[in-house]
């Protein structure tokens, strides 16, 4: 083949290509977006099902980010056991068949960590304390002093609860001795006792109180008085499933997984 004839054919064979490229669909596969960018980042597909123990604070929002995360990976299944943090971490320790856990302290998480349960923990999330006041008690709570009178019965979450401390921790800034009626295992049965009438007031998470809605009436805590709490993830060391549970896991910290959670109330780390 002569050299001029070989240039021409690789002009039109340039030419073919170019036509080929400006007639690509534009509306071919996008990237993807959100929570399919969280399960393309796994590289392979994800299938099974995991159990994800979590802070009972969590039960308002968990069970939509578990709904969002099974979508974007067909063949999966996340199901839920919500309970205080202290007793998911004792029950994790004991070898209680979890694959990821959220609690809502990073001392709890501490304890798992520190038994070897779990590894590398991130907080996903923060929460600040809000007084949960029964509309049928209105005019006898307006602040966190009046907790203190002797007409209004508290609820208040067990001292070992993240609720709990974080309620202890709110007292003690504010100088303000309580005599609870009783202080709940978690922060959904303590919150419980307000919107049942058994309790006057409770003080518990400002997202536990924003989901309760008409049931209750909010009194907000001073910031100089308030304190908040971390939520950590893990995944569990014992799963059998740790891609999937670590996919989870990223997706709870995935923008998507936040989004949801602040819509709840809770605030960024």
């Amino acid at each position: 083949m002569s050299g001029a004839r070989r240039g021409r054919t690789l002009l039109v064979v340039a030419a073919l290509l170019a036509v080929a490229a400006c007639g690509a669909d534009p509306s071919g596969p996008a990237a993807p977006t959100g929570a399919a960018r969280s399960a393309g980042a796994t590289g392979a597909a994800l299938s099974g099902s995991i159990t994800v123990f979590a802070a009972a604070s969590l039960s308002g929002t968990f069970p939509a980010l578990g709904a969002r995360f099974e979508q974007a990976h067909p063949g999966t299944t996340v199901r839920f056991s919500f309970g205080a943090s202290s007793t998911l971490a004792q029950q994790i320790t004991a070898g209680a068949p979890a694959d990821v856990f959220a609690s809502a302290s990073t001392a709890t998480m501490a304890k798992v960590t520190a038994a070897g349960a779990a590894t590398d923990p991130e907080t996903f999330a923060t929460n600040v304390a809000q007084i949960a006041v029964s509309p049928a008690s209105t005019g006898k709570v307006r602040s966190v002093a009046d907790l203190a009178d002797p007409g209004v019965t508290v609820a208040l979450c067990q001292p070992q609860v993240p609720c709990g401390a974080l309620a202890q921790q709110v007292l003690a800034k504010a100088g303000v001795s309580v005599h609870p009626v009783t202080e709940g295992l978690d922060v959904t049965s303590t919150l419980a006792y307000v919107t049942s009438g058994e309790a006057d007031a409770a003080v518990v998470y400002v997202t536990d109180v924003r989901a309760a809605g008409a049931k209750v009436r909010a009194v907000d805590i001073p910031a100089a008085d308030n304190a908040s709490t971390a939520y950590p993830i893990a995944t569990v060391t014992g799963t059998g499933k740790p891609a999937l549970a670590a996919a989870f896991e990223q997706f709870v910290l995935s923008p998507d997984g936040r989004s949801v959670l602040a819509a709840a109330g809770f605030a960024a780390p």
